[in-house]
This record gives structure tokens, C-alpha cells and sequence, in this order.
């Protein structure tokens, strides 16, 4: 299978189309001139003619390295995406009688998610009729977020969707 050129971001030297194009940037007189004229200038600098703003009238267009231009973009995009948090939400289960060992357990597990940084999204499920136990429901989730008030605060109070009643819960932040 032949591998496709992927097509440039930006107009570049030809392929910009406007009769008139608005120089800026450091090596030249901002101003507008024809595109011929801007062209030339680019080449004497042996660079390139770059449609920053195609959508602008005229567009806007500075001369530089491309190849260069691109590599610094990417690299920008890079760090940017390198600076970003991912939100991790982890998921604990109950069901509408879960016993004090289980109870327990579970509460371990969920503090643990909450100190690593973790959103936290407990659930109880009713199977059944079990739906009847609503009430009980509440209480084991509002009994885990008390439990858990040291180290995460609730972010939605007991809820019931269909046959989940969910809370969630996010990390407090570390005191500085």
C-alpha cells in the first residue's frame, strides 16, 4: 500500500492563492504587499513564504524555516500534552447489604484510590427486588464518604440512577 503525503497545515510559497499578502515577523517590513513581490523576498533569504492566517483579509504571512516551523509546533504540542493531568476514576461496588468485613475491605481499597489521586465513583447495585433497600443504599454510601472525609471530599451526593445509587468522590488536595 502506498503511504499517502500528509497534506501541510499551512499555504507555503506557491500554494498561497491571494494576489496580496500581509508580511509580519522579525526579517522584514510588516506591511502588504503582492504575493510575486513576497515571494521573491523569501527566496533572496532562502526561506519560506508561510500563510499564518489564510482566513484573514489579506492573509497573514510571515518568512521563515518551515521544516524548522513545523518542529518547533510539534515540540510546543508535546510539552503541552506532557503538562496535562489525566483524571483516573476508579470504581468500587457495594451491594445494598454488604456485610462489615466486606464493608471494610472496600473502605481500604477506596482510600487507597483516593491517596494515589484517583476520582473515586462508588456504587451500590440492586439486583432484584432488592430495590427496596434504597434507604440502606444511602446510608452504606454516606457512611463511606464520613469515613473517607480525611483524605477525599464528595463531589455528588448519593444518587440514584435505573439500579445504581452512585456517589463520587475526588482526592483532597495535599496541604502545601
Amino acid at each position: 500500500m502506498p503511504m499517502r503525503k500528509q497534506e501541510d497545515p499551512h499555504q507555503i510559497n506557491q500554494k498561497i492563492k491571494a494576489r496580496e499578502v500581509r508580511l509580519v515577523g522579525d526579517n522584514v517590513t510588516p506591511g502588504i504587499y503582492p504575493t510575486s513581490e513576497a515571494l521573491k523576498m523569501a527566496e533572496t533569504q532562502e526561506l519560506d513564504l508561510v500563510a499564518i492566517s489564510d482566513k484573514a483579509d489579506p492573509p497573514v504571512c510571515r518568512i521563515l524555516d518551515y521544516k524548522k516551523f513545523l518542529y518547533e509546533q510539534k515540540k510546543k504540542q508535546k510539552e503541552l500534552k506532557a503538562k496535562q493531568v489525566k483524571v483516573v476514576v476508579k470504581e468500587i461496588r457495594f451491594g445494598p447489604q454488604t456485610d462489615e468485613h466486606d464493608y471494610e475491605f472496600k473502605k481500604k481499597h477506596a482510600e487507597k484510590f483516593l491517596e494515589e489521586g484517583s476520582k473515586l465513583k462508588t456504587y451500590v447495585f440492586f439486583k432484584g427486588r432488592s430495590i427496596v433497600f434504597k434507604d440502606q443504599g444511602e446510608i452504606l454510601l454516606l457512611k463511606l464518604a464520613q469515613d473517607l472525609e480525611h483524605v477525599g471530599k464528595v463531589d455528588q451526593l448519593p444518587k440514584l440512577e435505573g439500579k445504581r445509587m452512585i456517589m463520587m468522590m475526588s482526592p483532597k488536595k495535599p496541604a502545601k
